[in-house]
């Protein structure tokens, strides 16, 4: 063993034990972080203009403090962009994440110097609850690699800003930092197809242990490698034992990897925002990720069909039920108050308190009625995939037809197969039958002949990087959206129809 993975365990130690302290009282922990905030923002703007000097509790913050999402918080960030101090957080923040937003057009994210910490320890941990759980440390010892955006940083108002991968490589611990791949100079090159090609020059001789990225990337990235060499994965990278992913749903995703890959390998999902480091899985026996209560955020849940109530409930962690979707409201020490960041979960455990993502609040269907949601879509894919072996998926996303050329109106689902199944129409009804039984509104529109049974629209090869590439979205942490109420992303993709 090397000297890290030696090192390593002594120190997951020390985090598992911390982690269990605070896991076991999420309240007590989570009041602390109230009081924490209140105190850290009270002499800012947003604390002035919220009166936090006269909050004590949470039902006063409540009344005091409205659920925004960026457009409503855009005032406060643009007078930071202006060079303002003390508005949403003491101070100036250390960074601006840069991300895309569908109505903001681009957001920025205030990064604080009291928030890094939650960003770069939330990654740490999750790899050392596994070396505490499994003893394995070994992958610590070889290349590691971290498919990521531009670590090259701008300035805004005096403020370092960039893409949150890019910001977080720059908190890559030095004792990981040198056996760290691709090199600085290649993970700064900003068109994805020839990094990727860097990337892979510098990695394919290399002893790839850990292999971090969001799976339809890493995907990319081993079907070049592939491609190259004609071997599977585990005979270019015989080590390679640990991939670490998040951003999304892996299961669309697993089969075809593995597959590629040639080998299972063990694996840890993680869960990063711009906004924060929410949570981690922290056991490979149990489902579900690690709420993070003890990280400078102060969570708040809405019952997602109370979601677009003029007064929704605001549930602390203390009130949720097993079971339920929620969306996710933050409060943190980056200066974000009562912000929705748009993301839906489910906890799966309250002891401790563990969450699998179900979805986002604007991503659904509900062109008659029927609110479809990506958990819907993602486990009814799923299920069906059991039922035809044969199939590998590549990519997919839905959108609704409602005045289709001809017949009824439908559900349209855009599917890349590595490999098809050998009877589309039958995959097709089984798809169909298997979201019916996930959602009953769907059954019903279906049974009442108001819809007909989806349709299935088979894409070319790459038809979903062609996509992502045509809107200069190839690559980094951009995704593609599961699923969406109209026909832009639709239209889009119907240029690369399977003829």
């Amino acid at each position: 063993m090397g000297i890290r993975s030696v090192l390593a365990k002594p120190f997951a130690a020390f985090i598992a034990k911390e982690t269990k302290t605070w896991s076991s009282n999420p309240d007590l922990y989570q009041q602390k972080v109230f009081k924490s905030l209140m105190e850290g923002g009270k002499k800012t703007l947003f604390g002035t203009d919220h009166g936090f000097e006269q909050i004590k509790s949470h039902e006063e913050f409540k009344k005091q403090v409205p659920v925004r999402d960026y457009e409503a918080l855009k005032p406060y960030v643009e007078k930071v962009l202006h060079g303002e101090e003390n508005i949403l957080w003491k101070g100036k923040p250390e960074y601006f994440a840069k991300t895309s937003g569908t109505t903001s057009g681009t957001k920025y994210i205030p990064i604080t110097k009291d928030s890094v910490p939650n960003h770069i320890n939330g990654a740490r941990n999750a790899l050392l609850s596994y070396v505490h759980e499994t003893g394995n440390a070994t992958f610590l010892d070889g290349g590691l690699i971290f498919l990521s955006g531009s670590p090259e940083l701008t300035k805004k108002a005096g403020i370092k800003t960039g893409r949150l991968s890019g910001i977080v490589n720059h908190h890559v611990p030095g004792y990981l930092r040198t056996n760290q791949k691709p090199s600085y100079a290649t993970n700064c090159i900003e068109d994805w197809e020839e990094k990727l090609d860097k990337i892979i020059d510098e990695t394919i001789q290399a002893d790839m242990t850990l292999i971090s990225g969001i799976p339809p990337w890493a995907q990319m990235y081993f079907d070049r490698i592939v491609e190259r060499t004609g071997k599977k994965i585990k005979d270019v990278f015989p080590n390679f034992s640990m991939f670490v992913y998040g951003g999304v749903n892996f299961e669309p995703y697993r089969a075809k990897l593995f597959e590629t890959i040639g080998k299972k390998v063990d694996s840890i999902e993680t869960y990063p925002a711009s906004e924060g480091f929410i949570a981690y899985q922290d056991s490979q026996n149990e489902e579900g990720l690690l709420l993070l209560l003890n990280a400078g955020i102060f969570y708040e849940f809405i019952p997602t069909e109370e979601y677009f109530n003029e007064k929704p409930s605001r549930l602390m962690i203390s009130e949720v039920e097993l079971g339920k979707n929620y969306a996710v409201v933050i409060n943190s020490n980056a200066g974000l108050w009562g912000y929705s960041i748009g993301d839906t979960v489910k906890f799966v455990s309250k002891h401790p308190y563990r969450i699998i993502v179900s979805g986002r609040i604007k991503h659904f269907i509900s062109a008659f009625g029927e609110h479809v949601i990506g958990e819907e879509v993602e486990k009814a894919m799923k299920f069906t995939c059991q039922k035809f072996p044969e199939v590998e998926l590549v990519e997919f996303t839905v959108a609704p037809n409602v005045s289709p050329a001809e017949g009824m109106p439908h559900h349209e689902w855009f599917i890349e197969f590595g490999n098809p199944p050998a009877n589309l129409d039958s995959f097709a009804l089984e798809l169909d039958h298997q979201l019916r039984q996930l959602n009953v509104y769907y059954d019903d529109l279906i049974a009442g002949n108001i819809l007909r049974t989806l349709i299935i629209t088979s894409l070319k090869k790459n038809a979903f990087i062609d996509y992502m590439k045509s809107q200069g979205k190839l690559g980094g942490q951009n995704k593609m959206p599961r699923l969406s109420n109209d026909r832009k992303i639709a239209s889009e993709l119907s240029k690369f129809v399977l003829e």
